[in-house]
């Protein structure tokens, strides 16, 4: 794989959000208002490269026991610089994301890729990944806050947009609406994609975090007694 397919399958084909399903609480959180998916986004984004960075060139050094630990401490860290930034530069999108901010730590997105990616694999393609898949993720947000905040508050980036303001779909700002148009993008993504957005057997034990204390070979696997 190239390093332009490596950043590009975040986007599309193995999109965290939309194909992987990865990150759904902050996913339907935020995404009510444009401006707070950007935010949110960004910042993601910039704690996944951070961190991707930081355990693949530490992946030789890390004990392989204590590795989930170590990941979690050092994506912790770079979730608290940039918690600090955004409260200093950006009080209004740090006061707008609240909890979900600080929940970054635990984000299925950026402890999959660390234990996926970044520990097999050198800084600049663990970063080129991080890259990709923090822009995935972000166009995902947008996408989903562009429709529910336009159709369902009539509003576009907080500011009323004509005769959506007074007609706007309530429920699309609500959590119901929020699944709803979850659901739509996953069908329209696969749709796009013809069903093949990512293969099967991508989704494999060699691509499962669990793999190290898991005894079987595969998901489907009956246990032998």
């Amino acid at each position: 794989m190239s390093k332009l397919q490596n950043f590009l399958k975040g986007l599309i084909r193995e999109n965290p959000v939309l194909v992987l399903v990865l990150g759904t609480c902050p996913t339907l959180a935020v995404s009510t208002k444009i401006s707070n998916a950007i935010g949110m986004g960004l910042a993601a984004t910039a704690v996944l490269i951070c961190s991707n960075i930081a355990i693949s060139a530490l992946r030789n050094v890390i004990s392989e026991k204590v590795r989930i630990p170590c990941y979690i401490v050092l994506i912790a860290g770079f979730v608290t610089v940039v918690s600090m930034l955004l409260n200093a530069y950006a009080n209004s999108l740090y006061e707008a994301l609240g909890i979900y901010l600080s929940l970054i730590v635990v984000n299925c997105i950026i402890l999959g890729r660390a234990e996926m990616y970044a520990n097999k694999h050198g800084v600049i393609d663990s970063a080129i990944d991080a890259a990709g898949m923090g822009l995935g993720f972000t166009l995902a947000l947008i996408a989903m806050a562009l429709i529910r905040e336009t159709l369902g508050s009539g509003t576009f980036l907080g500011y009323e947009i004509p005769f959506l303001a007074e007609n706007h779909i309530s429920i699309l700002a609500n959590a119901p609406g929020g699944f709803f148009v979850f659901g739509c993008l996953i069908a329209l993504v696969n749709k796009l994609s013809k069903g093949k957005a990512i293969k099967k057997k991508e989704f494999g034990c060699a691509n499962c975090p669990s793999a190290a204390v898991c005894g079987k070979n595969s998901c489907t696997e009956e246990e032998i007694k």
